[in-house]
């Protein structure tokens, strides 16, 4: 008998993995858990900028700001009542991704440049 292996399993075993990085790309490996936390630099924190700003899905960012929530990235608090609204800010541990983001950024700007319609 076959065993299927869903994408939630192989992410949850990289988190167990010997390789710092495998472990980091764990919890921010996929790309709009990536692009989550680097509107959460950009400053913003309530579910519907994170969509705008993404164009994701939902369902795709309630499970992503869930997953960072539970990783200790994001905290979530009430900012209404009526009705029940959360932002979601960084923690400690996601402010501490800083760097890495930062080296993505420069590494993206050097190397990966804007296509213009002329150029493409």
């Amino acid at each position: 008998m076959k065993r299927t292996t869903t994408k939630a399993n192989r992410w949850e075993a990289l988190a167990a993995d010997w390789c710092p990085v495998a472990r980091a790309m764990a919890v921010i490996g996929d790309r709009w858990t990536l692009l989550i936390v680097r509107d959460c630099f950009l400053e913003k924190s309530r579910f519907e900028q994170f969509q705008t700003s993404l164009g994701i899905t939902r369902h795709v960012l309630s499970d992503r700001l869930k997953r960072l929530v539970k990783a200790g990235v994001l905290e979530r608090n009430p900012y209404s009542h009526k009705p029940l609204r959360y932002d979601y800010r960084l923690t400690d541990k996601g402010r501490d991704f800083a760097p890495a983001l930062l080296g993505l950024k420069d590494w993206g700007k050097r190397h990966m440049p804007i296509r213009t319609r002329a150029s493409g």
